[in-house]
């Protein structure tokens, strides 16, 4: 019976204390209820429900949901049914839009990137408590490069310059991390926290005098109980109510009055910081730092997005590139191979020398071996791009097998549109992540400072506490059965009615008082502080700096590629003439072997150097477009997506004719033929 009184008491307590808590502000804006993990659209992506993770939910699940892990989604390693619907016959026909759906829903770089998405939301959870931030990896993979990279024009933009870069490569904005704060005012802890502790004692204790307790060994038998409940509010307040008991107090001495006795201590406490760790822009600063973090990941996983679509970009032009090249090849080595076919029988009427057939041979071998080389690359790309499409494609032989066929090929526009440079560099200013990643990260440092400023001033509290205290029990046996004061006979329920009826209030007000005398301890901090914040601010203008250079050049670089292309155009169209002519006059006699030989590799020469003319501008252009951060509007990518997984949009029909007329707009004003 003693022990269940104490826990009926505490229930007393807890309802008496809860209202209250009911009426307070919560930690986040608004009186809104507690941030949870953002929940996402079914599909690919999906958070696991309890009931998915093996255990029925609680029938308490309001009270008993504090103390239970919270599920979070599985990672699936099943790619998206696209790859599947866009194979035929060993091949996958694969359209630039389809390249782009494919790396939505299936590369795990962008897979990893949603990840942080959620540890911020946990974050903002954790300030929510009071408690100081942990870090959240806000860094950016560039993804693989090109298996031949030597013909990319202009600088990169933020990311990973839309060519790709280190296969390891990562980029972290200048303030893009998150600053674990452990300098300046300690912060409140936020969560209610409830307490209980009891216990039971025997003790025999040997006097030496009989006068006070009228024995010579005093024998004491009891239970002590403890328990409150204790919150900290973000103005620098903590209130806390406490209950302590002592049930059952036995003594074998007979001058007690009452034996055995209960005794019960009821107060209610407040503590209020006046100077350092007072007031709420102080104590809610982790909270405002971790908004700020929820939306810098969002900021972060835009930038992957950016990065890798920008990188699969490249890829699937560098695939079409290489394409080129090996038709240029090829088409070499049929004309090569012509060449020696008809040096041979020319010989064997003796128009020729012997000596021409082995320039002719020779030629047509050094053609297949550049045409196998060739290949080599064709085919590395593809492993490439198929590695960047897929989650675990590689592993599924059907598709390390398959040969892709890019359906789409790029047209540059008939002119060129004309913007001031300076609007240009307005538009990378207004749409880079990046930079108003830096902007919040400068708020976040200044946020920051507040506290470490707040913790050179004094540390003091004022304390206010009320209390109430019971005592009943039984007239003692021992002492002759004298009377007590009726007051005090009685059980448990006498102490409660004594303690809720105030019978016998307590008072006291208190005060502490903590000056450090030199302080160097937080002028130090602070002085810290001031200074990374005069760096962070070197560093945003340094972004900005090379925000505009990288625009600048970048604009140049793809106004020089267009010109370079549209001179290798007109050098390979009158190299072609040439070679038309040269070959005439050798089947008239009136040139050598070597000077079709000669004229020959120049043609091809020229060939291969408008292939990379084209690939120079159109990485040019996604250089501009990356250093200018319109990735997604340039290839109408959708960031809601990205974030789900799952590509609303269907596959581009698999051709069934060669590359037709119509050229729809691409990126950016250019053309993309269908194929």
């Amino acid at each position: 019976m003693f022990i269940v009184r104490p826990f009926a008491a505490t229930a007393l307590c807890v309802l008496m204390v809860f209202p209250a808590f009911g009426q307070m502000q919560m930690p986040w804006s608004g009186g809104a209820q507690m941030p949870t993990i953002p929940q996402v659209q079914p599909g690919p992506i999906t958070y696991q429900t309890p009931e998915m993770a093996g255990y029925e939910r609680p029938r308490f699940s309001w009270f008993s949901r504090n103390y239970l892990p919270r599920s979070v989604r599985n990672i699936t390693w099943a790619d998206s049914p696209r790859m599947d619907r866009l194979m035929r016959a060993g091949n996958v026909y694969l359209s630039l839009r389809d390249a782009i759906a494919l790396t939505l829903e299936n590369n795990l770089d962008i897979e990893n990137a949603r990840f942080n998405l959620p540890q911020a939301e946990a974050n903002l959870l954790r300030a929510s408590a009071g408690q100081i931030l942990t870090n959240v990896s806000n860094s950016i993979s560039s993804g693989p490069s090109s298996a031949a990279s030597g013909v990319l024009a202009g600088a990169g933009g933020f990311g990973t310059g839309g060519t790709g870069g280190n296969a390891s490569g990562t980029q972290t904005g200048v303030l893009s991390g998150l600053n674990v704060q452990l300098a300046g005012s300690a912060i409140p802890a936020l969560d209610p926290t409830f307490y209980v502790s009891g216990g039971a004692s025997h003790a025999t204790q040997p006097l030496t005098s009989t006068f006070v307790t009228g024995t010579n060994y005093l024998i004491t038998n009891l239970q002590n109980w403890t328990y409150g409940v204790q919150q900290s509010f973000l103005t620098g307040t903590t209130v806390s109510l406490g209950k302590s008991d002592v049930l059952g107090y036995w003594q074998n001495s007979p001058n007690n009055n009452l034996n055995p006795s209960t005794n019960s201590t009821l107060q209610l406490s407040v503590t209020q910081n006046l100077l350092r760790g007072f007031r709420p822009s102080i104590n809610n600063r982790e909270i405002r730092i971790a908004k700020n973090q929820v939306r810098i990941s969002d900021l972060t996983f835009e930038n992957q997005i950016i990065a890798t679509v920008a990188n699969v970009v490249g890829l699937y032009w560098d695939l079409v590139n290489d394409n080129d090249v090996l038709r240029v090849r090829q088409k070499t080595l049929d004309l090569d191979t012509t060449l020696y076919e008809d040096n041979k029988r020319r010989a064997e009427l003796g128009a020729i020398a012997p000596i021409d057939i082995i320039a002719a041979e020779a030629e047509m071998k050094g053609a297949q071996q550049d045409v196998h080389t060739a290949e080599s690359v064709v085919l590395q790309q593809e492993t490439i791009l198929k590695g960047v499409l897929t989650r675990n494609g590689l592993d599924n032989m059907a598709i390390v097998g398959a040969r892709i066929v890019p359906t789409d090929h790029f047209e540059i526009p008939a002119q060129e549109a004309v913007r001031p440079i300076q609007e240009l560099i307005a538009d990378a200013f207004a749409k880079r992540p990046d930079l108003e990643q830096n902007s919040i990260g400068l708020e976040d440092t200044r946020i920051g400072m507040t506290g470490v400023k707040d913790a050179l001033l004094p540390s003091l509290s004022v304390s206010l506490s009320a209390s109430n205290t019971g005592l009943a029990g039984q007239t003692n046996s021992l002492n002759g059965g004298l009377p007590p004061n009726a007051l005090f006979l009685g059980g448990y329920g006498t102490v409660l009615d004594q303690l809720f009826s105030r019978k016998f209030p307590n008072y006291a007000a208190s005060f502490a008082l903590t000056v450090p005398i030199r302080n160097r301890s937080a002028q130090a901090d602070l002085i810290s502080q001031e200074l990374q914040y005069r760096q962070a601010q070197i560093q945003d203008k340094q972004l900005h700096n090379t925000t505009k250079l990288n625009v600048i050049n970048n604009q140049t670089a793809l106004t020089e590629a267009r010109g370079a292309y549209e001179l290798a155009i007109e050098s390979r169209r009158l190299q072609e003439q040439t070679q038309t002519a040269t070959r005439r006059k050798y089947e008239l006699g009136t040139a050598t072997i070597l000077d079709v030989v000669t004229v020959q590799q120049t043609t091809v020469a020229r060939e291969l150097s408008e292939v990379n003319a084209l690939n120079t501008y159109i990485h040019a252009r996604l250089n501009l477009d990356n250093a200018m951060g319109r990735v997604l509007d340039a290839y109408n990518v959708s960031i809601d997506d990205a974030k789900k997984g799952v590509v609303g949009r269907e596959p581009d029909p698999i051709p069934a004719v060669p590359p037709i007329a119509a050229a729809p707009a691409g990126p950016s004003g250019a053309a993309i033929v269908r194929r």
